[in-house]
């Protein structure tokens, strides 16, 4: 049974991707925030990481960068629902920004429950990401 880490300060959030996973037979820790997710990463094994890239206590990321650097053979999947004001004025690329700190691949919230799951089982079975301009296999 894969053990996914679930980093991630919004209870919501948390818990519809702990009860998601769950039913796909995952073995799942879920904690609030980026100190309880290092502190579970230095007492138990995973087999995936999806972290939340804003959280409060964790500058943006810092906490991707860490958790990347603790565990680097460990798959980490950095998700974002950061919203920008306007969308007339140029914005940072934060799910690019965080590929770069470590991350294997990103998510935007909100995210599908089939594209979370199909994102775990790639990173599980170890496969690169596909490039934006390919079509996913339904």
């Amino acid at each position: 049974m894969p053990r996914i880490l679930v980093v991630d300060d919004d209870p919501m959030v948390g818990a519809t991707i702990e009860v998601l996973l769950q039913r796909q037979g995952f073995d799942v820790t879920l904690t609030d925030g980026g100190e309880t997710g290092l502190a579970a990463l230095e007492t138990q094994s995973f087999d995936a990481m999806l972290v939340d890239i804003f959280m409060p206590h964790m500058r943006g990321f810092e906490s991707i960068r860490i958790f990347h650097e603790r565990a680097p053979a460990v798959p980490l999947i950095a998700m974002s629902g950061y919203a920008f004001a306007s969308s007339a004025s140029p914005s940072p690329d934060f799910l690019r920004m965080a590929l770069e700190l470590g991350a294997t691949r990103c998510l935007r919230k909100p995210f599908t429950p089939g594209a979370l799951l199909t994102t775990i089982r790639e990173c599980l079975a170890g496969e690169s990401p596909q490039p934006k301009d390919k079509k996913e296999a339904p």
